[in-house]
């Protein structure tokens, strides 16, 4: 007789799940750390996220893809209001959302101010994240936790689960994809095995030599500077086995006297930039690189609709 007592397989089960959250809430590095590798650049500084980037998560039983968008806050120019539609835009499109509310912070306007959006968004499960988790002792994650369920409760939001996690730590990263695959529909896997992201390499390449950039910089300059990699192109007459790609990108910036900084002393700062961008571009194409960087001003590109354009917004 054969063994009818075996449980049916779980459905494969397919779909987009994106984090948001308030600036430097550590969306990006969860993503990062889902995912295994660099997908999506992470900085102590708020706002380093100008794109959604998609991150591919393989499991035997499912396929679930993240996609990383911009904090959401009170915008002060173009940019800004063009980011917050960005994210407005990716939460209609996806089947789960992720808030992110970081354990070593209060609950404030901001998460206050997110929330509110979520609670209007009515059939997509929202799963509140708590992030950072290695910065704070049980007590205080405690409190976090109760005042995430209570936010919830005002707002007529049911979350479909409350997690804390530590991306740095590790800790609970497993789980968050365990209960965010859960909630996705079945269906067939969205991507090619192997793919960890859709991002075009240009964009990857722009990112990780804007993320070595704003490495130490003054507060004001990360929202005031953008990458654009005008060329990527294999050099001509190498050997197959020793093989060359020449990157040719602009760092701009809004005031000349933004330049001294971004060069640095006798161009040292900018050698610098270069050296540690070269070192993620070539581990995320796997080639040797040339990079070579200028430094142009684009007078306040944030607020000219031209320049956003230019700059690929």
């Amino acid at each position: 007789m054969s063994d009818t007592s075996k449980a049916p397989a779980a459905p494969y089960r397919s779909g987009f799940a994106c984090f948001v959250g308030r600036p430097n809430a550590g969306k990006s590095t969860l993503t990062n750390a889902l995912v295994g590798t660099k997908v999506a650049i992470t900085s102590d500084r708020p706002q380093t996220t100008r794109h959604t980037v998609r991150g591919i998560v393989h499991r035997p039983d499912a396929q679930l893809v993240l996609v990383d968008t911009p904090g959401l806050h009170k915008p002060r120019t173009l940019l800004g209001e063009r980011l917050n539609d960005l994210v407005r835009s990716t939460w209609a499109e996806v089947d789960v959302i992720g808030f992110c509310l970081p354990a070593d912070q209060k609950l404030g306007p901001g998460d206050k101010f997110i929330a509110k959006e979520l609670a209007e968004i009515k059939k997509t499960p929202k799963v509140a994240i708590v992030t950072k988790t290695d910065l704070v002792d049980s007590k205080r994650l405690a409190e976090q936790l109760i005042a995430i369920q209570q936010l919830g409760a005002e707002l007529g939001i049911e979350w479909a689960e409350i997690i804390p996690v530590s991306a740095v730590g590790d800790k609970q990263v497993s789980l968050v994809a365990d209960l965010l695959t859960k909630l996705l529909p079945k269906g067939q896997p969205l991507y090619p095995d192997g793919d960890l992201t859709d991002e075009p390499e240009q964009i990857m390449v722009a990112e990780l030599i804007r993320e070595a950039a704003l490495e130490g910089v003054r507060d004001e300059l990360p929202h005031s500077l953008a990458v654009v990699v005008e060329e990527m192109i294999p050099r001509e007459d190498r050997p197959a086995d020793r093989p060359l790609l020449d990157i040719h990108a602009n760092v701009y910036i809004e005031r000349q006297s933004q330049k001294a900084i971004v060069i640095g002393a006798k161009g040292a700062r900018l050698k610098h930039v270069g050296t540690t961008a070269r070192k993620h571009i070539e581990a995320l194409l796997g080639t040797p690189v040339y990079l070579d960087l200028h430094v142009k001003v684009a007078k306040d590109w944030q607020r000219d609709p031209k320049q956003l354009r230019k700059l690929g917004f």
